[in-house]
């Protein structure tokens, strides 16, 4: 039995007085539920495919939109993930742009004569910002079409935008609107979602794609939570994550999910691997843990791997954790090596939805082992599942 599979097991009782009544079983069931979205896509992928065309997202490439993927936090972090995917698929320029930034400076980033598809990505479908910032666009930019994807079929993006032609929305199952604090399976599973519109046109392609990420992530899964069970047990008070391309954004989602999973008591960083050096590299310290996710580009793995030799070189750090998407020879990179027992022969693009599951590991398990609850981690509520308190100036 597994480190995960422990907590799964214990009596209800004890999950609920320790905080697990949501958290792990929402890391677990992600491959399963992965299934789940794309059967939902399937059944609204003609919908779906109708609404890019009319977006612009058609046979021309000349007259196809910037697109913006629009979030918040972890919702910002899945449109990382999923920027190089968009652009090599739909040809055109895609960017990951928070709404947080849209509320503030959307005069400076949205031209006047630019044609957009904006699509939004939200949990709760209820953070203030997101909100408001659709809201602000459809008042003074109403040509822009909206894709709205959520969690939550209550939540207000989708319910306060039925019907109107220009904004599109599609809730997920409920079982992946996360109960707990921390977006786990919400976060992959609206990575899987992308997955599907990249590929609306030919989703023959991407089945045997999910088929590989559902395998690994399952073989996955235990290897990492042993992991994670045994990096917490040391204590360190640091943690950096640093990945390349895609990888980047699974680098900044995992740190977040360490810093949320231990309410600060893990202060965490991430960055891509070159610019690790540009003065970040500064932070490390005995006392920290450092996660690469290593990229299967050959290229691109050869500056990860200089840089994880500099840093024994230097010793900087006591613990280093390369993720792979296959296994590589013991202690060759690093003191701990985590991969699927069933190898990812899958571009970077797709990783992130298996790979972050070490991350969302790692907090889980220090968490418990700084005596905090897991689906409620924020003893002093500086943090809530949905973000509140944001007033909204015109």
């Amino acid at each position: 039995m597994n480190a995960l599979s422990e907590l799964l097991n214990l009596p209800d009782s004890e999950k609920k007085a320790r905080g697990l009544a949501h958290t792990p079983a929402e890391i677990a069931q992600q491959p399963d539920t992965w299934q789940s979205t794309f059967a939902l896509f399937e059944r609204k992928r003609a919908e779906l495919k109708n609404f890019l065309a009319t977006a612009g997202l058609g046979p021309d490439p000349a007259s196809r939109p910037t697109v913006f993927l629009v979030g918040a936090g972890t919702s910002d972090y899945t449109g990382h993930s999923l920027a190089h995917l968009f652009r090599k698929a739909w040809q055109c320029e895609v960017i990951a742009v928070p709404s947080t930034d849209l509320l503030t400076h959307a005069d400076e980033m949205v031209l006047p004569h630019q044609k957009y598809l904006w699509i939004s990505f939200s949990r709760s479908g209820d953070s203030p910002e997101g909100v408001a910032v659709l809201e602000n666009a459809r008042k003074y930019r109403p040509d822009i079409h909206h894709l709205v994807i959520s969690c939550n079929a209550n939540g207000r993006l989708i319910r306060a935008n039925a019907g109107n032609p220009q904004v599109l929305s599609v809730c997920l199952d409920d079982a992946v609107n996360d109960r707990g604090l921390a977006m786990t399976s919400s976060f992959s599973n609206m990575v899987v979602f992308g997955h599907c519109l990249a590929h609306a046109n030919d989703t023959g392609r991407y089945e045997p794609v999910l088929s590989q990420l559902v395998q690994a992530a399952n073989s996955f899964i235990p290897i990492a939570a042993d992991c994670a069970e045994t990096l917490a047990k040391s204590r360190y008070t640091k943690a950096c994550f640093v990945g390349s391309g895609p990888g980047k954004a699974t680098a900044r989602e995992s740190a977040l999910k360490l810093l949320e999973l231990t309410a600060g008591k893990v202060q965490t960083m991430s960055e891509s691997a070159l610019g690790l050096r540009h003065g970040p590299m500064a932070a490390l310290d005995e006392n920290t843990l450092f996660v690469c996710f290593l990229s299967g580009n050959r290229r691109v793995q050869s500056y990860e791997r200089d840089l994880l030799d500099e840093i024994a070189e230097k010793n900087l750090v006591r613990t280093r954790v390369v993720v792979s998407a296959s296994g590589v020879p013991a202690n060759a990179l690093a003191e701990y090596c985590v991969a699927p027992a069933v190898p990812i022969a899958l571009a970077d693009d797709y990783r992130p939805a298996v790979d972050v599951i070490f991350g969302q590991l790692l907090g889980l398990f220090f968490s418990l082992h700084m005596n905090l609850r897991p689906d409620c981690p924020s003893p002093n509520g500086a943090i809530s599942r949905v973000v509140q308190n944001v007033s909204i100036h015109a």
